[in-house]
């Protein structure tokens, strides 16, 4: 199947054939479902915690933050072309004609390019846009008044002005204030800087870029950093990295063989989101925290957000003590029967662990093995929030085909919805996953645990693309927080819907939520 070349070019990826053989094994076979078990709900999976509760495990994780190497780690490399697709569609088509006039005010829809320039005044970037075409000699009230928009579109998403339909979402103004507008990543250093700090108030900011967006980024950050760092009285270690040519997917074509580009060569794509675990399991940090570039609020917001942040935060640190503390009685083996029933008992009840029937019959020493294997595993404390219709992915309790059940984040391509027992499960869903982790990745040793260990290499995610006209089929790894974290100790907790503002278009911006008065 494999010339020399395509060997080499294989090789020189950083990806082992194996890899490959298994990605085109994939390809035929596809992959299975989901099996969905039952949805995670409050009391079946999903902790809800009265308001002093969470107080509580928010004052934790202040009496505690000090002794842990806490960073942020925020996926930042995606392009944020898509949402300007509206715009998009209007500049194309928008005439000005008496037709597209009548439309500019009769149309009331939020998502509509006529709300754009209805209330553009309200986005952030707003005066470096009027900047902008003023320097073309265009002034943008009058542009707006003779309903001329090409103009003003062509300086917004283009080369010839902002480009901000080229830039990744990291680098567009989403808030203003009164000292100044805020890129989304400056929003970041101002979280990171009230719950990823450490012992001597240093914020560690983990970000995942394109490289031909990492200069853009560091001038960005460079030119903030001290403003931010003299506010918080905080120093910020920043680092960044790139998605690696070894997580790449090799594309097929529709007879599942390997694609090739017209020189012959074969044709890999990027892996997707799922593909960052091999930039988590670098990082040097212990207790992480991940959040999505674009899920940011203004100041006025943000204090349920920091208090959130520190209540799955502190209730990580309390189950890993506890988890630590049962790993090395397990691993020393003294145990009486009350001991390990009681570490039975935490690992079912607190950590959601499933204990099969089976586990009754062991040996004392099976018994411990079991429970030293269960509880050795790094540790995710996930916030959910309640679903109201946000496509995506959610939780609930997952079985594999070896009966085991656990907890898990599903998105809805992985499911099968014509089984009708699955689409019942599905409706009984009342939560939706807005990505808010925090990880524990080491072991009760302290050492880093290997997280390629603990994917689930039968998940991930077949789509039909094409490539000059030719039919090909691409594969996504396991997702992030999906398979690439399927065997991690899980635990869901219930968060304010008031933590997942994301800007999935570029009207969202408009939202009071994304409005800093």
């Amino acid at each position: 199947m494999f010339t020399d070349k395509d060997l080499e070019q294989i090789k020189n990826k950083g990806i082992d054939i194996e890899t490959v053989q298994h990605q085109i094994e994939s390809f035929k076979k596809g992959f299975p479902p989901i099996h969905l078990h039952a949805a995670a709900i409050p009391g079946k999976g999903i902790h809800r915690y009265s308001a002093e509760e969470a107080q509580d495990l928010s004052n934790y994780f202040d009496t505690h933050f000090k002794d842990y190497e806490i960073l942020k780690f925020v996926p930042a490399s995606g392009a944020a072309s898509r949402m300007f697709k509206t715009l998009f569609e209007f500049h194309e088509s928008y005439n000005g004609t008496e037709s597209d006039l009548n439309n500019y005010n009769k149309d009331q829809s939020f998502n509509s390019p006529y709300n754009f320039f209805k209330n553009i005044e309200d986005f952030a970037f707003y005066q470096q846009l009027k900047e902008a075409i003023t320097a073309k000699g265009m002034p943008i009230d009058k542009l707006i008044e003779n309903h001329d928009f090409g103009p003003i579109l062509d300086i917004f998403l283009t080369e010839n002005g902002l480009n901000y339909a080229g830039l990744p979402k990291g680098l567009l103004l989403f808030h203003d204030y009164p000292d100044g507008p805020r890129l989304a990543v400056e929003e970041h250093l101002v979280e990171g800087a009230h719950y990823a700090t450490d012992k001597n108030n240093t914020s560690r900011i983990h970000l995942t870029v394109s490289p031909e967006h990492l200069s853009k980024f560091k001038d960005a950050i460079d030119h903030k950093k001290s403003k931010f760092e003299s506010s918080f009285g905080v120093e910020y270690q920043i680092d960044f990295s790139e998605q690696k040519p070894s997580t790449d997917t090799i594309a097929v074509d529709t007879e599942n063989n390997p694609f090739r580009k017209e020189d012959g060569s074969l044709l890999f794509r990027p892996g997707g989101h799922g593909a960052l675990i091999e930039n988590l399991k670098d990082l040097d940090g212990e207790i992480i925290f991940v959040k999505n570039i674009d899920n940011i609020v203004p100041d006025r917001l943000r204090e349920t957000t920091y208090l959130y942040k520190k209540v799955i935060g502190g209730l990580l640190f309390q189950l890993q003590e506890k988890c630590f503390d049962a790993l090395e009685s397990l691993e020393d083996g003294n145990l009486d029967e009350a001991d390990l029933a009681n570490i039975r008992t935490f690992a079912e009840n607190e950590l959601n662990i499933h204990i099969p029937p089976a586990y009754e019959g062991y040996e004392k020493m099976e018994q411990i093995d079991f429970l030293f294997n269960k509880l050795n595993r790094p540790m995710r404390i996930c916030g959910m929030v309640k679903n109201e219709g946000e496509p995506g992915g959610g939780p609930f309790w997952v079985s594999n085909e070896n009966d085991d059940v656990s907890l898990q984040i599903v998105e809805a391509a992985q499911m099968d919805l014509s089984d009708s027992s699955q689409k019942e499960i599905v409706e009984q869903s009342t939560h939706f996953n807005p990505v808010d982790l925090v990880c524990a990745v080491r072991n009760y040793k302290g050492e880093a645990f290997d997280l390629g260990h603990f994917i689930d290499l039968n998940t991930g995610l077949i789509s039909s693309k094409s490539l000059n006209g030719k039919e090909l089929k691409a594969q996504e790894l396991p997702g992030l927080w999906n398979g690439a974290m399927a065997d991690w100790i899980t635990v869901f907790v219930e968060t304010p819907l008031i933590t997942f503002n994301p800007v999935k278009t570029i009207n969202d911006l408009l939202r009071s939520q994304h409005q800093t008065a």
